[in-house]
């Protein structure tokens, strides 16, 4: 699961822009059930974002937990090089949200999660690329298997 947290003043996204996020985030990892994709959108008033001593009305904060897929070490150069890429494919997903918008400062960044400590509906989600995570993602709900 990609647990995305983020964090903005409440006039910084309309409805349709966090809708148009939330879809644009769950297409960038559309090798998982749609339903592992968890969008959080936490709004920030004047006097609760402050970046160094500044109060902030104009910063997006994105924090990420990836649970269900690992990313490759980055101790080799293949693993850096896939890293980068990623983090590279996520600006071009916030790209017309985020990106473009001049006004906006932002920053992210992701963890990784240990795949045994999460769950769906109490249950241990499927191996990787197994057929009952392919069940899954084809009726997008979890259920036993």
């Amino acid at each position: 699961m990609p647990l995305w947290r983020i964090y903005a003043h409440p006039d910084t996204f309309t409805l349709d822009q966090k809708r148009g996020i939330a879809a644009a985030i769950t297409k960038h990892y559309d090798v998982l059930p749609a339903f592992y994709v968890d969008v959080i959108f936490v709004d920030c008033k004047e006097g609760n974002v402050w970046v160094g001593p500044e109060s902030k009305t104009n910063f997006v904060r994105i924090v990420v937990e990836q649970i269900a897929r690992a990313m490759p070490s980055p101790d080799t150069a293949e693993g850096r090089a896939w890293r980068t890429g990623w983090m590279d494919k996520i600006n071009e997903t916030l790209r017309p949200y985020i990106l473009d918008r001049k006004e906006l400062d932002w920053e992210m960044h992701i963890s990784e999660t240990p795949r045994d400590l999460w769950r769906v509906q109490g249950i241990d989600p499927p191996p990787t690329d197994s057929e009952a995570e392919k069940s899954w993602k084809a009726k997008n709900y979890a259920h036993p298997y």
